[in-house]
């Protein structure tokens, strides 16, 4: 057979000799080692495994095996070699890094659509091309059988998989460039009835196989039945469906059609090429529409995937979190230069007070109402439920082990709290100066009231400016009011928000959680971009985020923040409400 089915390859090259010091290459196993018209190396092995590891659901066939690279499928985007039991892929058609490739993730494909599409094209030759022509048979009816043997295959195995039909009609925008000698070639094919035949076939008997719809192959249908005619294309079309219903096996019916086909059209004429050639011009014409068509259809990722996807990147944002976390509150110091200057003093006795009331309310708040739980049991202490009795006496006077309970009794439990984490961040730019003493303040506050609290409580408080930096730790109550200057004029607000989210596990269920954001908005850029994903992934964690903001100042907060104007710069009361709220709301 010719084209995309290749019963006699040239043998494959020798392995290429290691280069001197680096030893033999490395093994490939078994079941991914096949004879290659090119040699496979580096990412190109894994990505030829795992898409071997792919082949036998689609092809129905466990012995494939499956090579891409640049330069295999012997000047083909895609063979299937009968003989080796093998596909092999022109890797130079992935148009991506092979080693960021993930076959096994129907999303992933969406990055290379027509690639995947030829895989499946040459996984449906596996399956269902299972006739040979005898060796005395006719080339050009052996030539116009596998014409056929194209649009027949694919309609073959759309009805044994139906949601192949996307990935193959990706695939037929190279199949048709590639048939037709590549794209050059195709823009200046002779419109010749042989041609014209031929494009036919490619195209027009892939919308009758159910691949293709008739808008798409619209510029085509009307450039080909032009040279053709509409009754020599109608007998063609008759010969290309019953082509479609032709068993796998029947070699006999494949070449009578064959012969059928080659009687109407002819030998090839070998035309020289036609510059502006109105067949060609239909034939990209319909590329385009197809390709199109595709783009504007990914397949949507299977449920399982966005899971997978989604615990992965929560992973990550995990990992980047605690990362950050080690580098803002691990030496007490954080990383990076900034303007704003410390200093620390003896708390307050005010301070003192508002810590021990604030204590107070987060323990108010954590009070919970007992609840009702009934419960059953086969022995006392409970009330004696009749029916559950008499229940009990028939299965023991029937020989069964006694299982009906008839003691009922409520019990009175108090639900468990949710320990209680805080994160705050205060921007630390020169229109935030008059905020600084009070959210030192707050932030003794809220570490030693949490220390206070019968609750267990975990409280962080960060500036944010040109660099991130810490007032108050994790788990710790300081002895001292850390204050500070506001003399910035950057916003590393993104690194504050993840810093506080790995100290405090913000992002992890299993907690009341509350981050308070003291800042007037005032900024753009990437930072800011990257601030507001981290707040819609909080938010979509159940964390509660309180954005505190000068009355006067224009605020300009994120998006899914709750905004609190204050007129006083007395932050420690605002904060104090918010997380009582929380735990009282959890």
């Amino acid at each position: 057979m010719t084209g995309h089915v290749i019963t006699t390859p040239p043998p494959a090259p020798a392995p290429a000799p290691a280069a001197p010091g680096t030893g033999p290459a490395p093994a490939v196993p078994a079941t991914t080692r096949a004879p290659a018209s090119v040699p496979v190396t580096g990412a190109w092995i894994a990505l030829s495994a795992a898409m071997t590891a792919e082949a036998p659901p689609i092809a129905d066939r466990d012995e494939l095996t499956v090579t891409i690279a640049p330069g295999a499928a012997f000047g083909n985007p895609a063979v299937f070699v009968p003989s080796r039991a093998a596909v092999e892929i022109d890797g130079t058609q992935l148009k991506i890094d092979p080693a960021t490739a993930h076959p096994e993730r129907n999303s992933d494909r969406n990055r290379y659509p027509a690639v995947w599409g030829a895989f499946v094209h040459e996984c449906a030759h596996a399956k269902h091309s299972a006739w040979n022509p005898p060796p005395v048979a006719h080339p050009g009816v052996v030539d116009a059988a596998m014409l056929l043997e194209e649009s027949r295959v694919e309609a073959a195995q759309v009805r044994r998989r139906p949601d192949d039909r996307h990935w193959l009609r990706a695939s037929a925008t190279e199949i048709v460039i590639g048939d037709n000698g590549g794209a050059i070639a195709a823009a200046q094919i002779p419109p010749t009835p042989y041609n014209a035949a031929r494009n036919a076939a490619l195209i027009l008997a892939r919308h009758d196989g159910g691949i293709l719809e008739a808008a798409e192959v619209a510029p085509a249908a009307t450039a080909i039945e032009a040279i053709l005619g509409t009754d020599t294309l109608d007998q063609l079309r008759a010969i290309w469906r019953e082509a479609h219903t032709v068993a796998d096996t029947d070699a006999a019916a494949m070449l009578e059609l064959g012969q059928r086909w080659l009687d109407l059209i002819g030998p090839d004429p070998h035309a020289d090429p036609v510059p502006s050639s109105p067949l060609g011009a239909a034939i990209g014409d319909t590329v385009t529409n197809i390709g199109n068509a595709v783009a504007a259809s990914p397949v949507d990722p299977d449920p399982a995937e966005i899971a997978i996807a989604g615990r992965e990147a929560a992973e990550r944002a995990a990992k980047d979190a605690a990362t950050q976390a080690r580098t803002v509150f691990g030496d007490g110091s954080g990383r990076g230069r900034t303007a704003s200057t410390r200093r620390t003093r003896t708390a307050r006795p005010d301070e003192h007070t508002a810590a021990r009331v604030l204590a107070r309310a987060l323990n108010t708040a954590a009070t919970r109402e007992r609840t009702a739980v009934r419960t059953t049991s086969a022995l006392p202490p409970g009330r004696l439920r009749m029916r559950g009795a008499l229940a009990r006496e028939a299965q023991r006077a029937a020989g069964a082990i006694p299982t009906a309970e008839p003691f009922t009794r409520t019990i009175r439990k108090t639900p468990p709290v949710p320990p209680l984490r805080v994160g705050v961040a205060c921007d630390v730019s020169s229109s935030m100066g008059s905020y600084a003493a009070p959210v030192a303040s707050a932030a003794w506050i809220l570490a030693r009231a949490a220390e206070l609290a019968t609750m267990p409580a975990k409280t962080a408080t960060v500036t944010f400016g040109a660099s991130v930096k810490p007032i108050t730790y994790p788990g710790t109550a300081p002895a001292r009011v850390t204050e500070f200057s506001c003399p910035d004029y950057l916003h590393a607000i993104d690194t504050a928000v993840e810093a506080l989210d790995g100290a405090l596990d913000l992002s992890r269920p299993g907690a009341t959680r509350l981050l308070v954001i003291i800042s007037d908005g005032q900024y753009q850029g990437r930072r800011r971009n990257r601030a507001q994903a981290h707040i819609h992934s909080l938010r979509a964690a159940g964390c509660a985020v309180l954005w505190l903001a000068p009355a006067n100042s224009a605020p300009e907060p994120l998006d899914g923040v709750t905004l609190h104007l204050v007129t006083d710069p007395a932050a420690a009361a605002a904060i104090g409400r918010a997380a009582t709220a929380a735990v009282r709301a959890a």
